[in-house]
């Protein structure tokens, strides 16, 4: 069956459409891969990270806008009605806000976790604050798609000033721990990686503060979550403030017929030793004994050392006990069992 010339026309007006769109989705591919390894190249020769987070954020939906284009420019040949034509421009028009939006809210994640991370401590990075920068960024894209869609935003806002009264009494515990996440963020008492005790006893690594919970790595590897209003109210020992530093106290007896003056040579040359060989010592730290009572069967007194953290305390704790029992052997100092002895002619004195 031989086509006539007017056939050929109709098939290719028929096709024209979906040839553009191939067309625009096949160069939106081959602009990408060349584009962004362009881009790339160039952002790795730089030493700031905002490049590279536009450029992560924007790789995703640079397709999405050729095939945009693509569906754009084939509506135009399709000869698609008015009606469905417009219908065809106002979906573009928010799919374009939506991606352009996503966009925005990626960059300003990434911004926030870039400059968290060279702020240190004094800016962590959180969940909630990441959340909270797209909630914003979305809510304002949805704005402007309501708008471009010809709904008035005004009424929108009105109806959610007065249901949102009732969404406050309705979700009070939900808000509280909301604001109480906000509070604990913003005052920096207590922050993502510091270690804390609460009042109840547990303790651990921040390792989160999201809208609603706190999350607390305990030492024994497992999460425990605390409401933020929790939180907010509990007394915590922050181990981390105002520096990590932390003082490690070692209680010792020594026998009563031991020289004092010696132990506490002694005691202070091993304790040096472990400060500046164990790992999580502090090397410029001189460590101090310090004599404080008669106990029912020795001399007590405290050794102070210190470590650069409080999870190596145990290391420290456990290297200078072993150091100082050995070293005693060898000095003749004895560490005496706790026993009760009756001194015969001291009674009979006393009668």
């Amino acid at each position: 069956m031989t086509l006539t010339g007017p056939q050929w026309y109709e098939i290719f007006r028929f096709l024209l459409p979906l040839i553009i769109f191939l067309v625009a989705l096949c160069t939106g591919y081959a602009a990408r891969k060349i584009v962004f390894m362009r881009l790339s190249a160039w952002a790795r020769n730089t030493s700031t990270e905002v490049d590279d987070i536009i450029i992560n954020a924007v790789r995703g939906p640079f397709i999405i806008w050729f095939m945009m284009l693509g569906i754009s420019f084939s509506a135009r040949f399709a000869g698609l009605p008015e009606e469905f034509f417009n219908i065809v421009n106002k979906t573009l028009v928010v799919l374009g806000v939506f991606s352009i939006t996503l966009v925005l809210s990626n960059i300003a994640a990434g911004l926030i976790r870039s400059y968290s991370g060279k702020a240190g401590p004094a800016m962590p990075v959180t969940s909630f604050t990441q959340n909270i920068s797209r909630i914003i960024i979305f809510t304002i894209g949805l704005l402007i798609i309501l708008r471009n869609m010809g709904i008035s935003i005004a009424p929108i806002l009105a109806t959610l000033g007065v249901g949102g009264l009732a969404v406050a009494l309705a979700l009070q515990d939900t808000l509280s721990n909301f604001f109480s996440g906000f509070y604990i963020i913003v005052s920096r008492q207590v922050k993502v990686g510091d270690f804390v005790r609460l009042e109840s006893g547990d303790e651990g690594f921040v390792t989160d503060i999201n809208w609603r919970t706190t999350k607390i790595r305990m030492l024994q590897n497992n999460v425990l979550l605390i409401p933020n209003e929790k939180l907010t109210k509990s007394v915590i020992i922050n181990y981390y403030q105002p520096d990590r530093e932390i003082a490690v106290t070692v209680k010792v007896g020594v026998h009563y017929s031991s020289d004092l003056g010696n132990v506490e040579r002694v005691t202070c040359e091993e304790a040096a030793a472990v400060m500046k060989e164990v790992s999580g010592g502090v090397p410029s730290f001189n460590p101090f004994v310090r004599f404080d009572g008669f106990g029912d069967y020795a001399v007590q007194m405290t050794v102070i050392l210190r470590a650069v953290e409080f999870t190596d305390q145990y290391l420290v704790k456990h290297e200078f006990i072993k150091r100082l029992h050995k070293r005693y052997d060898r000095e003749g100092i004895v560490i005496p069992y706790p026993v009760t002895a009756l001194n015969i002619s001291q009674e009979k004195r006393a009668r």
